[in-house]
């Protein structure tokens, strides 16, 4: 069953009304004046064939023309004739191309159809280029770039070289201020690898994922790009010295084929190389190489906001992200938030910074985040429906994030944004962010930035993170009345759904940990709260996280959030790692009713024993949680205000013996479509 939203009702008031009732909503702009949907065909082949219209066009830019022209008067719907639409540059939805006087423009595929907006091209004329491997290899044109090559609409792998398993395999490799010197010849002559600068060195760490490039490899020397390489080696969990995990790779170097599925770009003489199973031809196989970065970008400036504005079955795909490959490399933090610039490390950083220090902080109100393939900001009553995001090179969807994640220059200021029954896969980073982590995002400047009334149901969210590890399925930071219901999140190698951000720094009073770390000399100690309250997060069906990651939690918070309540959740296989992380400076949260099964701890608080106002991580309720597995762990001291009432302990309980609303909250969790 499917409604729509009064008007009265579309805020998360209203969804939160219904979502006890089992209906699927969606949200509807004010009434439209009584004049009829005027529908606008788009067929590249002409009115011969197409779907039946008001008017038929050729093109989506055609479209776009008429929308501008139609949609002050009436609804109007945009709908595309099957198939893959490579497009040669990103579209982009401005307040003309979307409603207007309360109208709606919906954009959506042909009916039986599907209509896929590409930011690739299809890699065709394979030959064998060397037989004993399996290597075929195709033309491109010169000086093509992209991170990301799918096949048969699965990633392929980058060529890559281990040099240490994990961070006590390192006695070979000594760090210096210029990049690594190898110990030992056990790699052989690297100094006569071809295109060095291709280059780079890669590294997971605990809740890090780093990537650096090369410049030069000279005898032992493998010398690294700046800012590159010092923004990765100074911080925490740094690509010196992971908290956990720690394997080192040298990748994408043509040399370095071993595997199948694996692939190599030479840019410069425009070939792409892919390592086909034993056998196994090119024959039939779709290649697809993205070279776009973004596919849709929508909108507007907080005076003229886009406003009324639908996509609805349709996939959008193939598309690539090049920062990592500049001089500035992935210098990761957390989430995708990640270092861009040139700072001043202190001299000594590869020792003395390695868990933090001052100067590290001049960098943290100016982390830039991932951005997405399909943005949106300066937007209200927006919605995505029954869509597929595949085979992207970033985020699928970013809503509100920071302005250097949204090409229009605008960030943050998206209200009203609908997010349901979407399928999210095969993502280079997370399924969908919502939200920025600069001081904008949490204490704007202008009120009209506040990200607010954000609606995620119903939505699959599988194998994201491919590119950039650390990417949780859901990421909403500084949001205010975020409701995340009925999602299922599975095959991931980070968190499921993570809330919040900034480890209670830039909440009021702060966070005294951060006071020792010279956080508080670079910015104020704020007085108000942030944007971050009132989330709902529910009925999510999570399992199969921590692929990759040590650290997180299958749902996982930061920072003060009144009002806030994470209830009826289904987890289970987070491996290792915790269930829930309630991490630095989380209250004001309540969590009931969830039931978390086979986690190292079921729920781990992040509170420090030295005192409440170290991390500010209390006055937060437990209520009601089912759990098997290693029990909670929090400070069980009374300042810190944190409660648990009638947990469940059901470890050694068969399970036709569980309670029946444990039961319950497992039928129920997880996407109804």
């Amino acid at each position: 069953m499917k409604i729509s939203i009064p008007a009265r009702v579309t805020g998360i008031a209203g969804v939160l009304a219904l979502a006890a009732t089992g209906v699927v909503c969606t949200a509807a702009p004010a009434a439209a004046a009584p004049k009829g949907e005027l529908v606008v065909v788009v067929a590249p082949n002409g009115k011969s064939g197409a779907p039946d219209g008001d008017i038929v066009v050729k093109s989506i830019h055609a479209a776009q023309k008429v929308v501008q022209n139609k949609a002050k008067q009436q609804d109007v719907r945009v709908v595309l004739d099957g198939g893959t639409y490579e497009l040669e540059a990103p579209l982009r939805f401005g307040p003309k191309d979307a409603g207007a006087n309360g109208h709606t423009v919906t954009w959506t595929s042909a009916d039986d159809e599907q209509a896929v907006l590409s930011g690739g091209r299809q890699v065709t004329g394979w030959s064998l280029h060397d037989a004993e491997q399996n290597i075929w290899v195709a033309d491109v044109a010169p000086g093509t770039e992209s991170r990301q090559l799918y096949v048969d609409g699965q990633p392929a792998e980058k060529t890559k070289l281990l040099l240490g398993a994990d961070k006590k395999d390192r006695a070979h490799l000594a760090w210096t201020e210029q990049g690594l010197t190898l110990g030992d010849d056990r790699f052989g002559d690297l100094s006569a690898l071809g295109n060095q600068s291709d280059l780079e060195i890669v590294s997971l760490g605990s809740f890090t994922d780093r990537i650096s490039p090369v410049e030069s490899i000279v005898g032992d020397d493998i010398n690294m790009v700046q800012p590159a390489w010092e923004n990765n080696n100074f911080g925490y969990d740094t690509l010196k010295s992971p908290y956990n995990r720690g394997a080192l790779y040298l990748v994408n170097a043509y040399e370095f084929f071993s595997n199948a599925d694996e692939w190599y770009l030479d840019s410069p003489a425009g070939k792409v190389y892919y390592k086909a199973e034993a056998g196994a031809t090119m024959d039939g196989v779709d290649v697809r190489l993205p070279e776009l970065e973004t596919l849709v970008e929508v909108g507007g400036t907080y005076e003229a906001p886009v406003t009324g504005l639908s996509f609805e079955n349709l996939e959008f795909a193939h598309t690539t992200w090049l920062r990592p490959s500049s001089d500035q490399g992935y210098a990761d933090q957390q989430s995708g938030a990640h270092v861009v610039g040139k700072y001043s490390p202190p001299a000594d950083y590869l020792t003395s910074c390695q868990d933090g220090c001052p100067e590290f902080e001049e960098t943290r109100d100016e982390w830039w985040q991932i951005p997405a393939a399909v943005q949106v900001s300066a937007a209200n009553h927006v919605t995505f429906e029954g869509n597929r995001f595949d085979q992207l090179g970033s985020v699928g969807l970013g809503i509100g994030m920071d302005p250097n994640a949204h090409e229009t220059g605008v960030g943050y200021g998206a209200s009203d944004i609908h997010v349901l029954g979407n399928e999210f896969a095969d993502l280079g980073g997370s399924g969908i962010v919502v939200g920025g982590v600069q001081p904008d995002a949490h204490h704007p400047s202008d009120e009209r930035m506040t990200v607010r009334d954000i609606t995620i149901v119903d939505n699959t969210i599988t194998r994201v993170g491919q590119s950039y590890r650390d990417s949780a399925g859901i990421l909403s930071t500084y949001v205010t009345r975020a409701e995340i219901s009925h999602n299922t999140l599975t095959d991931l190698p980070y968190d499921g759904i993570d809330i919040g951000w900034g480890w209670g720094i830039n909440d009021p009073g702060g966070n005294e940990y951060y006071t020792q770390a010279g956080r508080y000399e670079i910015q104020p100690r704020y007085e108000t709260p942030t944007t971050f309250r009132d989330n709902h997060v529910a009925y999510n069906l999570i399992y199969d996280t921590k692929n990759e990651m040590h650290d997180g939690g299958s749902i996982y918070t930061l920072s003060a959030s009144p009002g806030t309540v994470i209830e009826r959740n289904y987890i289970y296989d987070s491996r290792e790692t915790f269930g829930m992380l309630i991490d630095q400076g989380s209250r004001y949260i309540e969590v009931r009713e969830n039931v978390i099964l086979d986690s190292s701890r079921y729920i781990y608080v992040n509170a420090d024993t030295k005192g409440p106002e170290i991390f500010n991580t209390l006055d937060l309720q437990f209520t009601g949680n089912w759990w098997t597995g290693g029990n909670e762990r929090y400070v069980r001291f009374p300042e810190y205000r944190t409660f648990w009432t009638d947990e469940v302990e059901l470890n050694g309980v068969p399970r036709e013996e569980w309670p029946a609303e444990a039961q319950q909250v497992m039928a129920e969790a997880g996407a109804r479509r």
